[in-house]
C-alpha cells in the first residue's frame, strides 16, 4: 500500500471519527452483535466510559455489558431492551448500573444497530449518559409533590377542625372573627416557614419567634434552647399551641401587663423509645392568673388536640407569679 493509500480519504475519515468519539463527553461502547450469553462482547470503550464506570479499557474489553448490572438494576427495563434489540430496533432507556468501586449510578443509554450491506447486524453502538443528578432531582420533586398533597389534605382538615372548635368556644361573632382569623394567620405563617425550608421542616425557635417577636419590646420575651427542627406533622400542632398561649398571654396573662414577661426554655431529652422536645412556657409579673370558667379552644388544644396529634405530655400550672406550661413532645429524629 502506498503512502497515498495510507492517507486516503477513508483513513483520514476513520482517524477523525476515532478522535471525535474519544473526545466525546458521553460514554460510548461498541459490542459484538450476539445477544445470547456470554455475548454481546465489548470491543471498544471510549475514555468517557472509563471515567464513568471506573474500569480501565483492558478490564472491560471482551466482557458483556451485563457485568455493570446489580441488585438495583430494573429487570423490566432490561427485558424491554432485549426485546427491541432482538427485533433489530434501536432502544433508549434508563437503569441503575454499578461502578468498579461498587457505587451506583443512573445511566441513560441509546443502543443502535450497525448493519452491513446485506442488512445484517454486525455490531451494537451504545451511547451512555450519567443522569444520576437528574434522577435525584426528579425524586426530590416527586417527594415534595407527595408531601404537598399530604399537607394540603391535613391543612384542610385542620382548618375545618379550627373552624368548628372556634364556633363552639366563641360567645359573639366579633370574638369568633378575631379568634378564627388569628388562628388561620398563624397556620399560614407556619406553612410558609415549612415551605421555605428545603427539608420541609420548621425550627422550634422559628415558630416561637413568629408568634412572640412582635411583642418583644424592652426585652420582655426570653427564648433559650438548642436548634430543633420539626417536620410538618409536628410543626403545625405545636405552632397552634404556641399561638393559643401567645393569644392568652395578650388577653389575660403576662403580655396584658406592661411589666409582664414571657420566657420559653427548651431542650431535647432522651425518652424511653425516642428523644423528646421538652419545653416550658413561663409567664412572670403579669396579672394574677385565674382559673378559666369555661373550656375554650386554647385549653382543648393543649389538653386534647396537642396530645392526640403529637402524643405530647402537657402540664398546666397556675402559679402565683403567672401561668406555667410544661410540654414533652416525642421526636422521630432531631
Amino acid at each position: 500500500m502506498s503512502r497515498r493509500d495510507e492517507n486516503g480519504p477513508d483513513q483520514v475519515d476513520l482517524r477523525l471519527l476515532k478522535a471525535a468519539v474519544e473526545a466525546a463527553g458521553e460514554a460510548i461502547l461498541i459490542t459484538s452483535a450476539d445477544l445470547d450469553e456470554p455475548g454481546p462482547s465489548i470491543l471498544y470503550a471510549n475514555p468517557a466510559f472509563t471515567r464513568l464506570s471506573g474500569y480501565a479499557t483492558h478490564e472491560v474489553t471482551g466482557r458483556s455489558p451485563r457485568f455493570l448490572q446489580g441488585s438495583g438494576t430494573d429487570r423490566a427495563t432490561l427485558d424491554r431492551t432485549r426485546a427491541a434489540l432482538s427485533a433489530g430496533e434501536a432502544f433508549q432507556g434508563e437503569t441503575l448500573n454499578y461502578r468498579k468501586d461498587g457505587s451506583a449510578y443512573w445511566v441513560e443509554w441509546l443502543i443502535t444497530p450497525v448493519k452491513n450491506a446485506d442488512g445484517h447486524i454486525t455490531h451494537w453502538v451504545s451511547a451512555q449518559r450519567d443522569v444520576t443528578e437528574r434522577r435525584a432531582y426528579e425524586d426530590r420533586q416527586a417527594l415534595m409533590v407527595r408531601e404537598l398533597h399530604h399537607r394540603v389534605k391535613n391543612t384542610l382538615a385542620t382548618v375545618q377542625a379550627v373552624l368548628n372548635a372556634t364556633v363552639r368556644s366563641s360567645l359573639t361573632m366579633p370574638e369568633f372573627t378575631r379568634a378564627f382569623t388569628g388562628r388561620i394567620v398563624s397556620l399560614a405563617r407556619t406553612h410558609a416557614l415549612i415551605t421555605e425550608d428545603q427539608g420541609q421542616v420548621a425550627s422550634f425557635e422559628g415558630l416561637l419567634r413568629a408568634e412572640l417577636d412582635p411583642y418583644n419590646e424592652n426585652g420582655r420575651i426570653m427564648l433559650r434552647g438548642p436548634r430543633v427542627r420539626l417536620p410538618s406533622e409536628l410543626a403545625v400542632p405545636v405552632s397552634m399551641a404556641l399561638h393559643e398561649l401567645t393569644t392568652n398571654a395578650l388577653r389575660h396573662g403576662a403580655l396584658a401587663h406592661p411589666d409582664g414577661r414571657v420566657s420559653v426554655t427548651w431542650t431535647v431529652e432522651e425518652g424511653e423509645t425516642r428523644p423528646c422536645l421538652s419545653w416550658t412556657w413561663d409567664e412572670h409579673d403579669g396579672p394574677p392568673p385565674t382559673l378559666p370558667t369555661r373550656e375554650g379552644f386554647g385549653s382543648r388544644l393543649l389538653n386534647k388536640i396537642l396530645v392526640a396529634q403529637t402524643a405530647a405530655q402537657v402540664d398546666v400550672a397556675f402559679d402565683a407569679d403567672g401561668l406555667r406550661v410544661n410540654v414533652r413532645v416525642p421526636l422521630e429524629h432531631v
